[in-house]
């Protein structure tokens, strides 16, 4: 924001300089950045902020410019930064447990954070069978007080009923039968290095020779300081917390809201602020501002995306469908884990393009115009032209409310 800031209307600033915010489609983490910006730097209010963009970025019908549900949280969490004197406190954190109410069988749970300065998704767990333990859904919530409180002797396997399961080939029982209440409960510490957190959730079923069907895909990003309170209370988030969202408030597929069957009902993370000098703690929490005009603005590298065996590639290929199967973690969940085959008919890549305008220098919309007849080989030609040249008068936007 600063670095925009700077740009447009720093001491060496020109007239008609410029901002060029760019991702795949120009549409959701541009949106974001640039909504970001309105409000950060020039005081719009998040509804006008979000609807110019929609205005600006989105043909009629085709709804929001910024709808992906972490997106406009991530909006959100800049307001109240910038309400409360933009101060940001970074901090590890540790996520103690998740629980899960309406667990459909065959889901896949992980916990993933960024690294490298945010360049880089890592997933630091995925939870195995002996890491779930099933509870009644009633008792599930009586639980979270304590496991945030990171009380060890919650007193699950004393207190709750374990199911018999569903009886497989090598004997073992799995926990996911039906809708069921759950907790994850990781072995060994999730750390992660920063606040913000992702949950990401893949539902698998098995079919016939040797494939399987990915049939639900979802995730969830939040920030444990900004959920914690931190910009309210002055830069002092609280030290533990609960996040909770339903499934309908996930995020789906590469950035859209199609998540495929319904795999749980309602999520939990229990997380807690880890300590320097606690185990798994390696660095003190660092107290972060925005660089005031004129100060240098502190840059990060661009992301290597070219590298062999990035490990966001993986992120951003999910999707539904017919995967082939692989052993390697089968004590993951009740289908064994998956690699993606070419020959899955909805491996297609989606049009992200759909609803978005294009624009030309000056601002203007652009219109695909398609000639009626085919050009050689059977080809229809695309024309391209602004509104002005169609004889459509060029509107005026508002401004930001006072």
């Amino acid at each position: 924001m600063a670095s925009m800031r700077d740009w447009l209307k720093g001491p060496d600033s020109k007239v008609g300089r410029v901002v060029v915010v760019h991702c795949k489609a120009g549409k959701g983490r541009s949106g974001t950045a640039a909504c970001s910006y309105l409000i950060s730097e020039e005081g719009w209010v998040v509804e006008d902020a979000l609807l110019r963009f929609t205005t600006r970025r989105m043909r009629s019908g085709f709804g929001a410019g910024v709808s992906i549900p972490s997106q406009l949280r991530w909006v959100r969490y800049v307001d109240t930064w910038t309400k409360h004197r933009k101060l940001y406190l970074e901090r590890q954190v540790e996520v103690v447990e998740v629980h899960v109410w309406g667990l459909r069988d065959g889901v896949k749970v992980a916990v993933e954070g960024y690294i490298d300065e945010g360049r880089t998704i890592k997933n630091f767990h995925t939870f195995h069978r002996h890491e779930r333990t099933n509870v009644d859904g009633n008792e599930l919530d009586s639980t979270i007080a304590c496991a945030a409180n990171h009380d060890d002797s919650l007193p699950l396997s004393d207190t709750t009923a374990q199911p018999d399961g569903v009886q497989q080939q090598d004997g073992s029982n799995t926990i996911e039968v039906g809708a069921a209440a759950v907790i994850f409960r990781p072995s060994q510490p999730i750390v992660l290095p920063t606040n913000d957190i992702n949950i990401d959730f893949e539902r698998r079923n098995k079919a016939a020779y040797g494939w399987t069907m990915v049939t639900s895909v979802a995730h969830v990003w939040f920030n444990a300081f900004f959920e914690g309170h931190g910009p309210e209370n002055n830069g002092i988030a609280d030290p533990d917390g609960v996040f909770e969202i339903a499934w309908d408030g996930m995020d789906g597929i590469k950035g859209s809201a199609r998540k495929g069957t319904k795999a749980f009902d309602r999520l939990t993370v229990v997380w807690r602020v880890v300590d320097d000098g606690e185990k798994g703690g390696t660095e003190l929490p660092l107290i972060i501002t925005e660089p005031k005009e004129g100060e240098p603005v502190p840059e990060t590298a661009a992301a290597d995306w070219k590298t062999a065996g990035h490990s966001n590639l993986a992120a951003i290929g999910k999707d539904l469908g017919l995967r082939t199967e692989s052993p390697v973690s089968v004590g993951v969940s009740k289908a064994s884990s998956l690699r993606s085959s070419g020959s899955s008919p909805l491996a297609k890549e989606e049009d992200h393009l759909v609803g978005v305008k294009s624009h030309g220098a000056d601002g203007e919309e652009l219109v695909e115009l398609h000639q009626q007849g085919p050009l050689r080989g059977g080809e229809q030609s695309t024309v391209i032209a602004s509104p002005l040249d169609l004889g459509i008068p060029k509107v005026a936007s508002p401004g930001p409310k006072s």
